[in-house]
């Protein structure tokens, strides 16, 4: 009782900050399932098509060019009001959206890759494309994948927000952009009611810089190019 309302209530008295802690729980999940989706099809996807080059590795890209101009809110727009409003579907939406960014970024390493010469002696003693790839390709390329893994979860939390508060949210749950839809619905700026605004507002900024920077030092670890004497 003595924190219960340290926020305030919503329009129908519940409390914001019991909302605002249930709601981290499907923010951050949404964003870490999402982006384990992107990252996986992204580095297989840019691995293959760095790899293998010719007429497989152009199908690769061509396949990742079309995903990046599409628009992708529109696109999980359309996805998330045929497929049904869960979040389950929503993780599966932002999954299948955000990955040619990271496949476009795989596969330029992966030709700088494809090229050293233990791939080479790799090749002549007779190792297969798939042993090439899994055990001396993606060792090699696996600090980029992870570094921008940590950028894709900021992207996913922002997706998620952004179809939460258009209304695309699961309506069975509580995540941060459904908090802000409720709040812009019921004129909580109007009012103005800015306990009910300013939390989930500030905590999406926070988390997304968070990641953010937390993605930018480890490309400057991990990339000896950026890293500081």
């Amino acid at each position: 009782a003595t924190y219960y309302n340290w926020f305030g209530t919503d329009q129908v008295g519940q409390s914001v900050l019991a909302e605002f802690i249930w709601s981290a729980r499907i923010s951050l999940m949404v964003g870490l399932l999402a982006t384990l989706i992107s990252t996986l099809l992204g580095a297989a996807i840019g691995i293959a098509s760095g790899y293998y080059l010719g007429w497989f590795g152009e199908v690769g890209m061509r396949l990742t060019d079309v995903f990046l101009v599409i628009p992708w809110l529109p696109l999980a727009m359309v996805l998330a009001a045929a497929w049904g409003q869960n979040y389950w579907m929503i993780i599966v939406i932002i999954g299948v959206t955000s990955w040619p960014g990271t496949s476009r970024v795989v596969r330029s390493d992966t030709l700088r890759v494809r090229e050293l010469q233990f791939i080479e002696r790799a090749r002549a003693i007779g190792s297969g494309d798939g042993h090439i790839m899994a055990k001396h390709v993606l060792p090699n390329v696996f600090p980029l994948i992870f570094a921008n893994t940590v950028l894709v979860v900021a992207i996913a939390i922002l997706s998620e927000t952004t179809l939460s508060f258009l209304g695309l949210g699961d309506p069975l749950n509580f995540s941060w952009g459904t908090m802000l839809h409720y709040a812009w619905s019921n004129g909580a700026a109007g009012l103005p009611a800015w306990w009910y605004l300013l939390p989930p507002g500030i905590a999406i900024i926070l988390v997304v810089l968070a990641f953010t920077f937390m993605g930018t030092a480890f490309d400057e670890v991990l990339d000896p190019k950026l890293r500081k004497r």
